[in-house]
């Protein structure tokens, strides 16, 4: 049966020598899918990345990319998909122009009203040299490459390395458009609020193997919820409550943290009193990628 799924990552795993770089990892893309791929440096996302695009073979386990094999089928995969990498090394003595040609003609075919277009939005001097360029002009070329080809799979590896916050928000803008096209966007940044922003979904490695998987909502419902309410009267004792945690309380002023599920049952006895304020926080991405990484217990 063939999958319809643009990644499909089964149990992989690969060795170098004696280091253990993926354990087992698991990762799947559906088309038209933005997911966020996170894990601090050494956690096997660049590794991954490498064997989705045929430039290693996997030591056991299953990677499939539109149903092939990346390590087999590279040339045929690569005219579907674009590839920019946090640390872009070009050309030095071709201009931007010409590098994003040869770009285009490694992969997808680029668009060239939608290269126009790019090079205006991304303030790219086309006609310079690439020695002549700061990183992140060398990344701005990348960048218009990638999204000038109608690919069908964006690969997408600390892409906004070097930008400018303006530049940033132009690069979230692009990724928006593309994923409305119904392309598949693999997004691995350190920028947590960039895949909080643009993801559908998250997957958080560690140690070479996925330790959280899903929406941000599904995975913010297996995190803790942070709470501050300011009562008019005296504040009921929450302490004997099985469901609250981290609790501080000033008089009139509370703070504690609850799991989700009991959220209605542990808010009814603030209303008692009276209330000044109440402020529910779910979790961040950051404290959801955080808590993923908290030691384990020896």
């Amino acid at each position: 049966m063939v999958s319809d799924l643009v990644i499909d990552v089964r149990g992989l795993e690969k060795r170098f020598g004696r280091v253990r770089a993926l354990d087992g990892l698991d990762l799947t893309l559906a088309p038209g899918e933005v997911r966020g791929f996170l894990g601090p440096n050494g956690a096997g996302k660049s590794t991954t990345i490498r064997i989705l695009l045929g430039l290693v073979r996997p030591t056991g386990g299953q990677a499939r990319l539109f149903g092939a094999d990346p390590w087999r089928d590279a040339v045929r995969l690569h005219r579907r998909l674009t590839y920019v990498p946090g640390d872009v090394d070009l050309w030095p003595k071709l201009t931007g122009g010409q590098c994003i040609d040869v770009l285009g003609s490694s992969g997808a075919p680029l668009d060239e009203a939608r290269r126009a277009a790019l090079l205006e939005r991304f303030d790219l001097d086309p006609s310079k040299r690439v020695r002549d360029y700061s990183k992140g002009n060398r990344q701005k070329v990348a960048l218009v490459a990638a999204f000038a080809a109608p690919a069908d799979l964006l690969v997408l590896d600390e892409p906004t390395s070097g930008l400018d916050p303006l530049m940033e928000e132009v690069f979230r803008e692009c990724v928006r458009e593309r994923a409305a096209d119904g392309a598949t966007v693999l997004l691995s940044s350190h920028i947590l609020s960039e895949v909080e922003s643009l993801c559908d979904n998250v997957t958080i490695i560690r140690r070479g193997r996925t330790v959280l998987s899903g929406s941000v909502a599904e995975l913010r419902k297996v995190a803790r919820t942070s709470v501050h309410a300011v009562t008019r009267g005296p504040a009921p004792d929450m302490s004997g409550n099985e469901a609250v945690g981290d609790l501080v309380v000033d008089g009139n002023d509370l703070t504690f943290t609850v799991d989700p599920a009991a959220l209605d049952d542990v808010l009814r006895p603030l209303l008692s009193p009276g209330l000044e304020s109440l402020t529910v926080r779910p979790p961040s991405l950051d404290e959801l990628f955080l808590s993923a990484y908290e030691e384990e217990p020896a």
